[in-house]
């Protein structure tokens, strides 16, 4: 029984975290957020939600700098207030910002936003476990072990949902009579964004896949459909 005590304590461990982490979030969003009303971007989400069969999509202004778009476990989209600033200035475009939100959208549909609250959790519980056995073994070293082992794995999984959300994201602007060029656009403005800040990612683009790749994805989802119709 003592062997398996650590693993139950990482699974405890794991509950609680999901429990907290669900509660701090919505109580951080709904403290710093109120419904975005801009009639630029309101054309163009009606444009995605009669894409859709919705009569509207709510979007929320979040009001933190980092320059981000997030989708929360209940649903919601939202916008940082960096993100707006960069709009307001022209810095980004109408149809840019709407790439955001229809990739945001992708992360709800594709039931992401919730199943990362859970990968948090799970990410924390292999962590702990794996400390715990690993450390008996081998001191110091061990934890670092586990953190990596942690880490990439949910690096691996981040991936894959942004190449998921970023073909939601295309299907949905075509739909709509978008297009995906904004969403093309808008991954070599945030590379550059990446570059003027020596190296240091935005947080949009944290365990991202590389612009590059992003881009020859959709470039290929393009060419396929062109195949097909």
């Amino acid at each position: 029984m003592l062997r398996f005590t650590p693993i139950l304590l990482a699974i405890l461990y794991a509950l609680a975290m999901y429990r907290f982490s669900v509660w701090r979030t919505h109580k951080d969003l709904d403290a710093k957020s109120t419904e975005l009303a801009d009639p630029k971007l309101k054309q163009l989400t009606d444009q995605m939600a009669a894409a859709l069969g919705l009569t509207r999509i709510p979007v929320f202004i979040y009001e933190i700098d980092p320059v981000n778009g997030l989708a929360a476990p209940d649903g919601r989209i939202f916008i940082t207030r960096g993100f707006y600033r960069k709009f307001q200035a022209g810095d980004v475009s109408a149809a840019e910002m709407s790439s955001v939100i229809a990739h945001e959208l992708g992360h709800v549909a594709l039931g992401h936003s919730r199943r990362r609250m859970i990968d948090f959790s799970g990410q924390n519980a292999l962590r702990t476990a794996l400390a715990m056995v690993l450390g008996r073994y081998i001191p110091f070293i061990g934890v670092w072990i586990a953190n990596m082992t942690a880490s990439l794995l949910m690096a691996r999984l981040s991936r894959s949902d942004e190449y998921e959300a970023d073909e939601y994201a295309a299907a949905l602007l075509t739909k709509a009579g978008i297009g995906i060029a904004s969403q093309k656009s808008l991954f070599l403005k945030l590379e550059e964004l990446t570059q003027s800040r020596a190296g240091v990612s935005p947080a949009w683009l944290m365990s991202h896949p590389k612009t590059a790749e992003r881009i020859a994805a959709l470039e290929t989802l393009e060419n396929r459909w062109k195949t097909q119709g």
